[in-house]
């Protein structure tokens, strides 16, 4: 039994589901102008779709692992120990497995790039 308490009346409910039953029928966007569609990912785009980027998990490269931290420190992170890095990602909403990571780290080594620590992560040795 309905208190009549909906925002919406009855018939508008009804043309919304008319609305949005294509969409729901075929599982992708029904429109006609193809701009409103979001575009697909390119084939150089990191894959964020494979879950979080952190060192240890598959696919986590040292360019992946170095792209993330970036993304998240920046330039005025640097020169620091891991305390203040794990400081500084968690105060950029990083993922709790990247945090660990680095809070894993020797607390008295200090890095000044982020391709020092992206490479102390993945154990990734100096290019010759």
């Amino acid at each position: 039994m309905q208190r009549g308490s909906d925002r919406l009346s009855r018939h508008r409910d009804d043309e919304m589901k008319h609305e949005l039953q294509g969409l729901l029928r075929s599982g992708h966007p029904t429109r006609t102008a193809e701009w409103h569609d979001p575009e697909p990912a390119a084939e150089d785009d990191p894959e964020v779709w494979g879950g979080t980027v952190a060192p240890g998990r598959p696919g986590a490269t040292l360019e992946t692992v170095r792209l993330e931290l970036a993304r998240i420190l920046g330039r005025g992170s640097f020169p620091a120990t891991p305390p203040e890095l794990a400081h500084a990602l968690r105060h950029g909403n990083a993922p709790d497995v990247l945090v660990e990571a680095v809070e894993g780290l020797p607390p008295t080594e200090r890095y000044a790039t982020v391709q020092e620590l992206a490479r102390e992560l993945t154990g990734t040795e100096e290019p010759e």
